[in-house]
């Protein structure tokens, strides 16, 4: 069974990848917000402000794991539609690093207020996803953490020393983010 100790050490871990996160992209001028990596694939093709626009949607994603898990045995997390949030990826380069830092703090709150209302024995709890397999609830929310680091990174322009464990290959999200864009240009779902 999942520790005090342990959700304190996830917390403290959240706490301080999300500063770094903060510290980082606070230290952008408008124009690296704006830079786009030529030599990258995928999300490491995302400017700054992008990439601060998906971290708001996983997190808000990942909260809506969460609670599926919490909710009910082991549910298939394909099922749980992705979640929106106010600034999406695809908007992000309209905006400031304040206004993406903005929403990442409300996300967060909320984050923290799920935890905080959890028992335990609901950090055992599981949940599994096609991308990553079966995984308990701690594990979902160091998510948190690690995926903050790994975009720090990205932001930085450094490869990350975190690297999620996919069940397969990367799905490469701004190829993904693109044509669902396409689709919904188009009037498609």
């Amino acid at each position: 069974m999942a520790t005090r100790a342990q959700v304190d050490e996830l917390l403290a871990k959240m706490a301080e990848e999300r500063a770094q996160l903060i510290r980082v992209a606070e230290s952008l001028s408008p124009e690296d917000a704006l830079r786009v990596p030529v030599d990258a694939t995928g999300e490491e093709q995302w400017t700054a402000l992008e990439q601060l626009a998906h971290l708001c949607e996983m997190e808000r994603t990942y909260d809506a794991w969460v609670r599926a898990a919490l909710r009910e045995e082991n549910p298939d997390l394909s099922k749980v539609p992705w979640q929106t949030v106010p600034i999406p990826v695809e908007d992000a380069n309209r905006y400031r690093v304040a206004d993406l830092l903005h929403q990442l703090e409300l996300e967060r709150r909320y984050t923290l207020g799920l935890i905080d209302g959890m028992r335990l024995e609901d950090f055992d709890r599981v949940a599994t996803s096609p991308m990553f397999g079966t995984l308990t609830v701690l594990q979902w929310l160091r998510s948190f953490y690690r995926h903050d680091r790994q975009h720090t990174a990205q932001i930085q322009g450094r490869q990350s020393d975190y690297r999620p464990q996919f069940l397969g290959q990367e799905p490469n999200q701004r190829r993904m983010r693109l044509e669902l864009v396409a689709r919904r240009q188009a009037g498609g779902s």
